[in-house]
Order: C-alpha cells, then structure tokens, then sequence
C-alpha cells in the first residue's frame, strides 16, 4: 500500500505543478472560467497558481507533507466557485466540447481530487496513536 501511495503523491504533485505552471504560462483559460464576481481575475489567476506549485512540491517533503495536504484541499474549496460558475452559466473551457454533462461531470472531480491529496498526504484515513 505503501508504494501505491507514493505514487499516486508524485502522481498528485505533478499535477498540481504542471496546472500552478499553466496559470503563468497561458492565464487565458483560467480568466475564462473566473466568477465575475470576484475582483483582480489576472492575480487570483497567478495566486491561485503560485499555491498550486507550493503545494505540489511541499507534497513532496516528509516534513510539509500534512501542511501541503490541507493547503491543497483549502485550495480545491477556494476554486470550487469557477466550477458553479461553469456549470450555471454553461461556461465552457476553450476546446471543451459544449455538452453540459461535461460541466456536471466537473463538480465531483474536485473531491475525488481533493480525497486523493488527504490520502496521499496522511492526513486521511487517521490513524490511531498509541
């Protein structure tokens, strides 16, 4: 069990590296998809993005493990409103195909997401200290 959940961490923080560099690299997507209510799209963007690379990587370290774990699930919650957004608006991710079950299909990734980065932070399931 052990070796399948370092996996599934690197498999994790990869992710969450390679989306956190997307933000900087090409923001277009992400301002698409931003809430209009919300202020300073661009720097929510380029915040949202800067945690999402310190969190991949702290996912990495023994030591910031746990920290990573729930900083990435309160990031995950945080984001969770451009998801709503897509859905009640039918907004559309640029080469998304525009079948509102995709939208749907959106709104539990993000927990599934965020049950995976609890697992391969050990932080869930608890485990009992004698």
């Amino acid at each position: 069990m052990h070796r399948i959940r370092q996996s599934t961490r690197w498999m994790i923080s990869a992710f969450f590296i390679y989306v956190g560099v997307l933000h900087f690299a090409d923001p277009a997507p992400f301002l698409h998809i931003m809430p209009p209510y919300l202020p300073w799209h661009l720097e929510l963007v380029w915040l949202s993005g800067f945690f999402e690379i310190l969190g991949g990587l702290a996912l990495l370290r023994d030591s910031l493990r746990k920290y990573a774990g729930w900083g990435l699930i309160a990031l995950l919650a945080a984001v969770y409103p451009a998801n709503i957004h897509m859905l009640i608006n039918e907004v559309y991710l640029p080469g998304m195909s525009g079948e509102p079950w995709m939208l749907w299909a959106r709104m539990p990734l993000q927990f599934i997401l965020a049950f995976g980065v609890a697992w391969t932070a050990e932080i869930w399931p608890r485990t009992r200290v004698e």
